[in-house]
């Protein structure tokens, strides 16, 4: 029962740990703009406009920035969604094959 409390203990800790990193970055990181490469990459496009010739044209175009970041939500969550699944079958796999 001793190895629980201590298990239990290291537990919280960690997840502590874990809840304190993005907040202190955050906190430390203090105005700063978290920019990504489509930023990067749309900037260095605007700057060298009379150079830069897209190669085809957007088939559509989302309405707005949510509906953008709705789908990519979705896709986050179908991708991990497979993989869950994957990672399950194997393990259901490997059970069925150690119980015969």
């Amino acid at each position: 029962m001793k190895t629980n409390k201590k298990l239990t203990k290291q537990n919280y800790l960690l997840l502590f740990i874990v809840l304190l990193i993005p907040v202190l970055a955050l906190w430390l990181g203090g105005d700063s703009e978290f920019g990504g490469a489509d930023t990067i990459a749309a900037e260095t496009i605007d700057n060298g406009k009379e150079a830069y010739k897209p190669w085809f044209e957007s088939v559509w175009a989302p309405p707005g920035g949510e509906t953008e970041s709705l789908l990519f939500a979705l896709q986050a969550a179908l991708g991990t969604g497979v993989l869950a699944y994957l990672i399950g079958y194997i393990k259901g796999k490997r059970a069925a094959l150690d119980a015969k």
